[in-house]
């Protein structure tokens, strides 16, 4: 009675306001409910990574630190955003191919496993800030197995015949072998296919479409051979290029349906029964952020597709912002400020609260190109350059860096202004962290409570257009700054 006592006090207190003033919003936390377990938060290294690793050592490794150290400074400063997954992108050989390989930016070739010596050195700068999780991806076959010997398709067909799926999963196997020696880690996960929706035959990049019988088909060649190799690898179908074809797709109705078509035992493409698949689905969330009504739609009927699957989870495997989203915001054009974070800030919240998401994935951690699609920009140089942070960066870091694997997302409830939009944690060592997100012009006062217990040891970290993950030692009646992105936790030590 007492702690309910002193927290209406609090909350009467707050709501006090003077003329003009927002009254509180109370957010309330009750850990003992709880959703899906996070896996990881992770961003991929296509396809800078394969230049910017044979930078100068104080601009890689400083670009290192932003992207996976967990370390702070004496000030208690975050020296990074602490990502705990990196994509690494196994390459189809367009690289040595050179101008033959029809791709005409250089920067978007990829060389085979065995070439890669700028992406091995990000690879081993991420094991070595405690990275434990890896992913291997691949967007295309190596070109001397694809039916037009380059690494993207004809005419939107599937570049590579049924003959050379086991020659393809050994290509795959030696790949997660020889680099996995080569940078001393273990690949967790292995991707062997990338939005097999999309025709991929504008030659802008390696790619390759597939029906689902065709990536049925590959999965089990891959998972044999991983059987053979007694590779621990799981295999992750299907990085959906949008989240709608993982229920739905009826205008590619052989690349649809994804869930259905992979984790049904009745459908004739089931992988379910397969040791070495993830019982983990993935998707891109391009294209289905705008407007917010409709994507809340289609989040809302992936988790109930997700749901009808016993022990099946979803990961969002891929994201920035592309196209013009409704008029919300373009994909064109750099933004190293609050408007790209906070509408990023927004789909991470959707991904994770709505399609119940256990796992949030970047697509490019450095970009030299002139798009909101990368968390560090770069000059487009091989050998040197300058390097840029953005927004987008540290707002994803209010996630990666207090939601670490094996966190519970928990009820957070909200009473007093729908505009914030709050997200809550448990991590396994019990800590909270609660994620807010004020993409308003105003500050918000709220009050922070639980159901059982009291906060203690709170802290705010505020990423906004003057603070990156800037700690703050805080009660639980916080300012939430005017378009900001903040992170409270709650400390056990």
């Amino acid at each position: 009675m007492k702690e309910i006592i002193v927290s209406a006090i609090l909350l009467y207190t707050c709501m006090r306001t003077a003329a003009g003033q927002t009254a509180a919003v109370h957010i309330n936390i009750d850990p003992e409910v709880t959703y899906q377990t996070i896996d990881n938060f992770g961003a991929s290294d296509a396809w800078s990574a394969q230049f910017v690793g044979n930078w100068p050592a104080e601009k890689k490794n400083t670009i290192a630190d932003w992207l996976f150290s967990s370390d702070t400074t004496a000030a208690g400063q975050p020296k990074g955003i602490g990502l705990s997954l990196w994509r690494y992108n196994i390459g189809a050989g367009s690289t040595e191919q050179g101008e033959g390989s029809g791709i005409t930016d250089e920067w978007r070739r990829a060389a085979k496993w065995q070439n890669q010596s700028g992406q091995l050195w990000f690879l081993q700068a991420a094991k070595e800030r405690r990275v434990k999780q890896f992913l291997a991806f691949l967007n295309s076959p190596p070109v001397n197995l694809t039916i037009n010997g380059r690494a993207f398709a004809d005419k939107g067909n599937c570049n590579i015949k049924p003959d050379n799926y086991d020659a393809f999963a050994t290509y795959i196997a030696d790949a997660m072998e020889g680099i996995s020696k080569m940078a001393g880690i273990r690949f967790d996960v292995i991707s062997p296919v990338n939005e097999p929706q999309w025709d991929w035959s504008d030659n802008k990049q390696e790619g390759c479409p597939y029906d689902n019988d065709q990536i049925s088909g590959l999965t089990r060649s891959l998972s044999k051979t991983l059987a053979a190799r007694k590779l621990s690898t799981k295999i992750m179908v299907s990085e959906a290029g949008q989240l709608d074809y993982l229920y739905g797709g009826k205008n590619k109705p052989a690349r649809g349906q994804q869930i259905t078509a992979f984790f049904d035992n009745s459908s004739p493409d089931y992988l379910g029964n397969l040791s070495n698949v993830s019982r983990v689905i993935s998707g891109h969330s391009y294209f289905t952020t705008s407007p917010r009504t409709a994507s809340i739609r289609t989040r809302e009927e992936v988790a109930g597709h997700i749901k009808s699957f016993k022990g099946l989870g979803f990961w969002q495997s891929e994201y920035c912002i592309l196209g013009d989203n409704a008029g919300e915001i373009n994909g064109n054009k750099r933004d190293y400020g609050m408007d790209a974070a906070l509408y990023l800030a927004r789909v991470i919240h959707d991904d994770l609260t709505v399609a119940n998401a256990s796992a949030w994935q970047y697509w490019l951690a450095i970009s030299p190109y002139d798009y909101k699609d990368g968390l560090i920009y770069i000059d487009k140089n091989k050998q040197d350059g300058q390097y840029h942070d953005s927004k987008m960066l540290w707002a994803m870091g209010n996630y990666s860096r207090f939601v670490r694997p094996g966190a519970k997302r928990i009820s957070a409830d909200v009473q007093g202004d729908s505009s914030l939009l709050v997200s809550a944690y448990k991590n396994t060592d019990q800590s909270i962290s609660v994620v807010i997100v004020n993409s308003t012009h105003d500050d918000r006062h709220i009050s922070l409570d639980r159901k059982k217990g009291q906060f203690r040891r709170l802290r705010s970290y505020v990423t906004s257009g003057e603070d990156n993950l800037h700690p703050l030692a805080v009660n639980n009646s916080i300012v939430i700054p005017a378009r900001a992105v903040v992170t409270v936790t709650e400390s056990i030590h």
